[in-house]
């Protein structure tokens, strides 16, 4: 991280894209981890982006730290995307006595500013910053991001072992740990801003371009929470076919 001195990380026993299962399931296993801390590395650390797509909010992305010996995870712990609102309550405080873990955020501001790819980068840096100092050595981790693009490389200040897997939320504990962190925390913040501005309605929506959404925009206009270089004028009044694409409150 920024306060060790830069190291490349070995990474040459394995890809840096791990193939997922050809037949995914909604539920997640060890395999991988296990099989990582078995190659000889100390922790493998999930990490996985809720709010990509919203117009307004921070993105957040979670990480989650699964050490050596580590043979089970919660019971009923899956992606957030495949956890209702309700049960993601019910898992969150077992996923956070797990395991370390942290939540990183980057604003609306800073996405208009930067772009998406860049501050979701960053809001991943800020979430391994915090659970490196608190005693996760990540120069001696795998960390282990949902997708097939690797978007955290580039603003990292020393190189790390970071390897991209495709639906990796789904079927890698420790993944789905991190998008119940991610998920449950931006939540929380949508919805303590909707006490300020509950024009908008995101105490429902949590910042994604739903209809009732745009309606709060076309009666109120925006706020600082707003990603503005995200919505189209036209878009307040066009409602959400305006912005296809950017809606999914569950995401």
């Amino acid at each position: 991280m920024t306060d060790r001195p830069a190291a490349a990380v070995e990474s040459a026993a394995a890809p840096a894209v791990v193939d997922a299962p050809a037949k995914p399931s909604k539920e997640p296993t060890l395999e991988l981890e296990i099989a990582l801390l078995s190659a000889g590395v100390e922790w493998v650390v999930g990490v996985d982006e809720v709010g990509r797509g919203a117009i307004a909010g921070p993105v957040a992305v979670g990480a989650h730290a699964v050490r050596v010996g580590t043979a089970e995870f919660p019971a009923g712990l899956r992606d957030s995307k495949l956890l209702s609102e309700k049960k993601r309550g019910i898992i969150a405080p077992l996923v956070r006595d797990w395991g370390p873990g942290a939540v990183g955020f980057s604003s609306a501001e800073e996405i208009d500013a930067r772009g998406i790819t860049a501050m979701l980068g960053e809001a991943a840096r800020r979430a391994l910053l915090e659970l490196h100092a608190a005693g996760v050595a990540m120069d001696r981790a795998v960390i282990l991001l949902d997708g097939s693009h690797d978007w955290l490389s580039p603003v990292l200040r020393s190189p790390l072992d970071v390897r991209t897997r495709v639906g990796a939320d789904r079927d890698c504990a420790s993944v789905s740990a991190a998008s119940v962190r991610a998920k449950v925390d931006r939540d929380a913040l949508m919805r303590e801003a909707h006490e300020a501005h509950p024009e908008y309605a995101w105490d429902s929506n949590k910042g994604y371009g739903s209809r009732a959404h745009y309606a709060g925009i076309a009666a109120a206009g925006l706020t600082e929470l707003h990603r503005h270089t995200w919505i189209k004028p036209s878009a307040s009044s066009a409602g959400p076919a305006a912005e296809a694409g950017r809606a999914g409150a569950d995401r």
